[in-house]
């Protein structure tokens, strides 16, 4: 029996990599998708991507037999579809951030688990080859105890191409929230060691001036329960035409108590020094 999707909302082409894999999945099927935007129906028309069956969520989860609620829509829309989804008995699965604020959060967590049900985002950080290798460096103890992690996250703002709700009061719900959610994720994975606290953040508006409500910039200062130090940047101020490609996009840096362990994103290295090393080791991911 097919694991049914019903998708909630497409303002975020992110959701765009869910519905395909659904589509393609033999084991998953769309069992209808609901696009309350009236502007973003007729973008996604004019595409001829979506076939859209719905208008109005409500009365698609009311109607539509399904096991999954997709969620694409604006990022202060999804914590409200979340909850709904789990009160009508549904798994959730959706683009990352989830919600916006930590009253949504707190009771999308407490009523999942209440009714048993899975609440999951699209965090696609894990698959790439050179962050799988990074993993694999770190838990063989290669470059020994973790201690400090360096994570460039910058991004381009590249305006006219980012949704125009971003730049909406209300909306976007913050650039840590955005973006640092994938370093969130990624750490405890590469290093097996777990979150212990935030000892500081702050984001603030920087670029988009014509929006001061956008806080386009963000850094976070945090320790893992190994005491180990994390120091990121957030913001979307990567230059534009470029951004995507330089290796400061989704860069890693990660000194052990006897090397380290550098590498980007899209990068087809991986850079090893240990104590003992008198060369780096440039190695394929």
């Amino acid at each position: 029996m097919k694991t049914r999707f019903a998708f909630a909302g497409f303002r975020h082409s992110h959701i765009l990599d869910l519905l395909a894999g659904v589509e393609e999945n033999p084991d998953t099927e769309v069992a209808a998708c609901c696009e309350e935007d009236a502007g973003a129906r007729a973008e996604l028309a004019a595409k001829g991507r979506v076939a859209i069956t719905h208008t109005d969520f409500a009365k698609m989860l009311a109607e539509v037999e399904c096991d999954v609620i997709a969620i694409g829509d604006y990022y202060g829309r999804r914590g409200a579809l979340a909850l709904a989804a789990l009160r009508a008995g549904r798994h959730v699965l959706g683009d990352k951030p989830l919600c916006i604020t930590l009253e949504e959060q707190s009771a999308i967590e407490k009523l999942a688990a209440e009714k048993g049900l899975a609440v999951g985002l699209q965090l696609d950080s894990r698959g790439y080859g050179a962050f799988r290798a990074v993993r694999e460096i770190i838990r063989s103890g290669e470059i020994g105890e973790v201690c400090t992690i360096r994570i460039d996250g910058q991004h381009p703002l590249i305006p006219g191409t980012r949704p125009a709700w971003y730049f909406e009061p209300g909306k976007h719900g913050g650039t840590i929230n955005d973006i640092g959610i994938h370093a969130f994720d990624l750490v405890p994975w590469l290093t097996g060691i777990d979150w212990k606290n935030i000892v500081a953040a702050r984001s603030w508006n920087q670029k988009a001036r014509q929006a001061p409500h956008f806080e386009d910039s963000a850094q976070v200062m945090a320790v893992l329960e190994n005491g180990a130090g994390v120091m990121a940047d957030f913001s979307y101020l990567a230059p534009d035409r470029l951004g995507y490609q330089l290796p400061h996009y989704w860069h890693l840096l990660i000194h052990g108590s006897s090397g380290l362990v550098e590498t980007h994103l899209f990068s087809k290295e991986v850079t090893v020094i240990k104590d003992t090393s008198e060369a780096p080791d440039i190695r394929g991911p």
